[in-house]
């Protein structure tokens, strides 16, 4: 018989957060990977697990040198954790979010010259990539657009790494667009009028207006209105439950694997 594959060997930041629990449900329940430690902020004193918790990144990473970071932390941390993992030869899984395109930048340097992979995702649920993707098809038809995302009330960032992602997508296709004249979309002038009389406007990402909206009850949606002659069009995703990620989440895990670089956003691993 085949021997079979070794485990991928993983470490979870930001364990006891909403979506590491939802993560650490996700992970275990699949044969393919072993959970070797998870980094909280209070490591508990006696614990039957069969894991170790952590509260310092480079101690975990010196002692259990995983195959894979999964980051759930905060904006605050995160930045730092995964300049650790690649000093360290770990290959990033990035669910947080709080870094620059300097970052992204940055880690696939040092990837890539210790041949190793990571991914950073904006948004792991499917239907929001497809969401993404078909606004960005949208987009070489339309002028004009907004961008309206609903969270919940605990997160902080505004606005969501999804719609900034979203946008830049939005503006790329039309730049790309050989069917368009136009190739910036139509805000450039409400934009400079938004800043200092209409601040409700939303914050301007690529001419392209976002408004965040940030209640208990929510998890995460988004609808991009496109607006056209006697028509609109609306696409709109809505993650009902922290579960729709975890698709994307057991897909990054093991794709990691084979990466060489930072890959910026899930949609490479679709299609």
């Amino acid at each position: 018989m085949p021997e079979r594959e070794a485990p991928i060997r993983i470490a979870v930041a930001g364990a006891n957060g909403k979506m590491g629990r939802e993560a650490m449900a996700a992970l275990l329940a699949q044969p393919r990977f072993e959970i070797v430690a998870t980094l909280v902020r209070t490591p508990a004193a006696l614990s039957d697990k069969p894991w170790t918790e952590y509260a310092d990144a480079e101690q975990l990473l010196v002692q259990k040198h995983p195959d894979v970071w999964l980051d759930f932390t905060d904006a605050d941390s995160v930045v730092g954790h995964i300049d650790q993992c690649v000093a360290f030869g770990v290959r990033p899984v990035v669910g947080a979010t709080g870094y620059t395109t300097e970052d992204i930048l940055r880690w696939d340097e040092r990837l890539r010259a210790s041949d190793l992979g990571g991914i950073a995702a904006p948004n792991f649920a499917i239907g929001a990539l497809l969401m993404m993707r078909f606004a960005s098809e949208a987009a070489r038809f339309y002028e004009r657009a907004e961008i309206v995302e609903y969270h919940h009330d605990g997160k902080k960032d505004a606005p969501s790494g999804t719609a900034r992602r979203t946008a830049e997508q939005m503006a790329a296709q039309r730049t790309e667009s050989a069917t368009n004249e136009r190739l910036a979309f139509d805000g450039v002038y409400e934009r400079r009028v938004a800043a200092v009389e209409q601040p409700a406007r939303g914050l301007f990402v690529k001419d392209i207006p976002i408004h965040s909206v940030r209640l208990p009850g929510l998890v995460a949606h988004q609808e991009v209105i496109f607006g056209g002659t006697g028509e609109v069009l609306t696409i709109r995703h809505d993650s009902l439950s922290r579960s729709s990620f975890m698709p994307g989440v057991v897909l990054a895990c093991t794709r990691v694997m084979e990466l060489r670089g930072m890959t910026y956003g899930l949609e490479h691993l679709l299609w």
